[in-house]
């Protein structure tokens, strides 16, 4: 796999959600909400596009 990729699924009981994926070993590296639409999953997926290159760490472990 060349590049991280985003990949939509449907539920069992007809949401949607998406899984991102890495581009190293193809795994799954974060999974959406449900979204009751594809128009609000890819929503989604372009809020996370936007967003992510900004996003801080918070570590609550401590």
């Amino acid at each position: 796999m060349a590049f991280p990729k985003f990949e939509i699924k449907k539920s069992k009981n007809d949401q949607y959600y998406f899984n991102l994926r890495s581009k190293g070993n193809g795994e799954v590296i974060a999974t959406s909400e449900m979204y009751s639409s594809i128009q609000g999953c890819l929503n989604g997926i372009a809020a996370v596009k936007r967003d992510a290159p900004d996003a801080g760490i918070e570590d609550t472990t401590t």
